[in-house]
């Protein structure tokens, strides 16, 4: 079952129902029921956790194919930086760039320039906007998800600055569709992906108007092809703008941040530390700190869920040609595209509550009522048996009608008791 504009599918022929997907949710976004995992849609934040802990492979991203492509005259694959680091030494950014044309896309471009500019542009805008702070980085979409709907208070600290992949796919339409005189919807931009969360980007857009992205592609399934052609890819000869060393390090941890002072930052990895300092910073801590780079995936995109190499090898390969490209100086075309203000994003992020129990007041303080009874009578050990991840979820299905309160094996063995007594007695009443 696939969540309507979202990047998570699961297949339940696939599915075990061995309950890893739902111990590791971070929203308790997913109920196994029957011996099958099953989505609240509400609740899912994309982050793709239950993909990584999935053995049977029943939780899959939703994501584009070639053949969905073909509607587009012109196809443009848009290259996150993450994927230089899933080659061999041997691969050359402009090598892997060549070989995605021969995989079938007319045109492929780099992201790392734009990345370095939008660098620049949080640096400016810090330096020239107050209000509150910390800034929390907004080019994750599971942490904005996960902001939306666990910690909406601290929606007006997200800065406001597009991602590198909306800017870039808004300038290589037009610069294409004039080229090639082709109408712009007639040009398909294609972001290639390292986790689902950079899908539900391009799908969903919550709060923002269409993404400039038509589609996206994980890495994960191109891998095994562009791999087959890298030894008959030729690098263009200098017809590409050169890799920036400054956007490269957008594939790491800390790649945003580089140009503030170190008490002036914190860059932040894997979903259970995000949610930590995402409640330091509810809590008002962190004032000094100008801005915080987050990520939900454990080291960064380098460890995205869609990618195929070993994240500490592919960082070592990134940081090798960071080091190889040296420095690049860019600071007038860097502050003319800062001082046009063309980064500022046109978001609108807003509560995503899981849903009231009830529409109905009245019924709704019923319901609560009802919770509350619920959780006097659950042992509250959260044992995860009866396919809940937690007590306090399974009263919240039962009140909801979506479960048993002998769902739960302590209720269940406590009526059996109650009934084998009652039977006791009645036998005893009857030999007396």
């Amino acid at each position: 079952m696939t969540r309507n504009g979202g990047s998570i599918r699961i297949d339940e022929a696939r599915c075990t129902g061995d309950m890893a997907c739902m111990r590791v949710c971070p929203t308790e976004a997913i109920r196994v029921r029957g011996g099958k995992a099953r989505l609240l849609e509400s609740r899912c934040i994309d982050c793709g956790e239950c993909i990584r802990v999935c053995r049977p492979r029943a939780v899959s991203p939703v994501t584009n194919s070639f053949a969905e492509l073909s509607r587009f005259d012109y196809r443009v694959a848009l290259a996150s930086p993450v994927i230089y680091g899933q080659f061999g030494p041997a691969a050359s950014p402009e090598r892997i760039l060549a070989a995605l044309e021969k995989a079938g896309f007319d045109c492929a471009v780099d992201s790392t320039q734009t990345c370095e500019a939008v660098s620049a542009a949080i640096g400016h805008y810090l330096r020239t906007s107050g209000g509150p702070r910390p800034l929390i980085s907004c080019f994750c979409p599971t942490v904005l998800r996960l902001i939306e709907v666990r910690y909406p208070e601290l929606i007006e600290l997200v800065i406001p600055i597009e991602s590198p992949k909306e800017i870039l796919a808004r300038e290589v339409r037009k610069a294409k569709a004039r080229d090639l005189n082709l109408p712009e919807d007639r040009i398909g931009i294609i972001y290639l992906t390292p986790c689902p969360g950079k899908m539900l980007d391009v799908l969903e857009r919550p709060g923002r108007r269409r993404s400039n992205v038509n589609g996206a592609i994980a890495i994960s399934d191109i891998y095994r092809t562009v791999r087959s052609l890298l030894p008959i890819a030729r690098g263009s000869g200098g017809g590409r703008p050169q890799i920036s060393a400054v956007g490269l390090t957008w594939a790491t941890l800390g790649g945003q941040t580089a140009f503030l002072p170190p008490e002036h930052r914190l860059e932040v990895a894997g979903l259970r530390n995000v949610e930590r300092i995402l409640t330091d910073i509810e809590m008002g801590k962190l004032r000094d700190v100008e801005y915080v780079e987050l990520h939900t995936c454990p080291d960064g995109c380098v460890s995205g869920s869609l990618l195929v190499e070993n994240p500490y090898v592919a960082r070592g390969r990134i940081l090798e040609i960071i080091g190889r490209l040296g420095p690049q100086p860019r600071e007038r075309e860097l502050a003319e595209f800062c001082e046009k203000g063309e980064y500022l994003a046109d978001r609108n992020l807003s509560a995503q509550a899981p849903g009231a129990l009830d529409l109905d007041v009245g019924r709704a303080i019923s319901k609560i009522r009802r919770l509350e009874d619920i959780q006097q009578l659950v042992p509250n050990i959260n044992c995860g048996a009866c396919g809940a991840p937690s007590c306090t979820a399974f009263a919240e299905d039962v009140v909801r009608e979506e479960a048993h309160l002998n769902d739960c094996v302590f209720m269940a063995l406590s009526q059996l008791r109650a009934k084998h007594n009652q039977v006791v007695d009645v036998v005893r009443e009857a030999k007396g």
